[in-house]
């Protein structure tokens, strides 16, 4: 098969929906074998990827053992992506601030005023917290440590693109989220060094707003500002994601390490 990934085999996260289910069809186009690792088996098997796995990304273990059957599966691991993530989760405060945020959009619109504060923060609990930060950053430190270690003891190089967001630098958006996806940055480009003398490259993509299902949970008067906000006058399609990811996996970016690709639209500026 030709392509750029030819011969390839590789991970994708959260590949049953959005920009994860994207990246899958980019690389399998691309020519690489690719394992969609995601909570919903049936999804990762839509996505149209070699192999679905299922795959809890907060949990080291199931981590390591959907990597390891990918690895078994190809023979060889060659580019890993650290797509999943959320923007939620119970207890985080997340019903109160759009309910604050709809009673302060009626009020507006009905009077041209509003004394309603949007809170999140001080609605939101410990495991409302930790529910986002398991998945986001707790769950790409276990991808790329299982990775490596895959990639260590077949003393092979590779690639791990880890996806951030724009909310890493802009601070738009919960605290927990924005929170996760700054030290995504950290971890990668503390890893990007680490793994140099390995020969594994660690790189991220830091989408702005995409339209994905994810997408779909937000007020329709939040999307419509954030589009306004975008000097391109629109979201992102997943795909657009998916080859920037593409790009970093494949030799064309043999000399970026430790790099942030932000594909926002120039919404915001790193």
């Amino acid at each position: 098969m030709s392509g750029r990934l030819a011969g390839r085999g590789a991970i994708v996260t959260g590949a049953g929906r959005g920009i994860g289910a994207a990246v899958v069809r980019r690389l399998i186009d691309e020519g690489a074998q690719v394992a969609a690792l995601d909570l919903d088996r049936d999804a990762a098997e839509n996505s149209g990827a070699s192999l679905a796995l299922a795959c809890d990304v907060a949990d080291s273990r199931s981590v390591a053992s959907a990597i390891r059957a990918a690895r078994a599966a190809f023979g060889r691991l060659d580019i890993a992506v650290s797509n999943a993530g959320i923007g939620r989760a119970a207890r985080d405060g997340s019903d109160e601030f759009y309910a604050a945020m709809a009673q302060r959009n009626a009020e507006l619109a009905e009077h041209g005023r509003s004394d309603v504060i949007v809170d999140q923060l001080i609605h939101m609990e410990d495991d409302g917290w930790a529910g986002v930060l398991a998945v986001n950053l707790n769950g790409t430190f276990y991808v790329c440590r299982e990775f490596a270690r895959v990639l260590a003891q077949d003393g092979s190089p590779g690639t791990i693109i880890n996806v951030s967001s724009t909310s890493a630098q802009s601070g738009e958006g919960s605290a927990h989220y924005c929170a996760s996806k700054a030290a995504v940055i950290g971890l990668t480009r503390q890893l990007a060094r680490e793994l140099a003398p390995r020969r594994i490259r660690v790189n991220a993509v830091a989408p702005g707003p995409t339209n994905t299902p994810v997408m779909q949970g937000i007020p329709k008067e939040w999307i419509a500002s954030m589009e306004a906000a975008i000097p391109l006058g629109r979201m992102a399609d997943p795909a657009e994601i998916a080859a920037s990811i593409a790009f970093l996996a494949s030799d064309d970016a043999a000399y970026v390490n430790g790099s942030v690709l932000v594909a926002n639209g120039a919404s915001y500026y790193f």
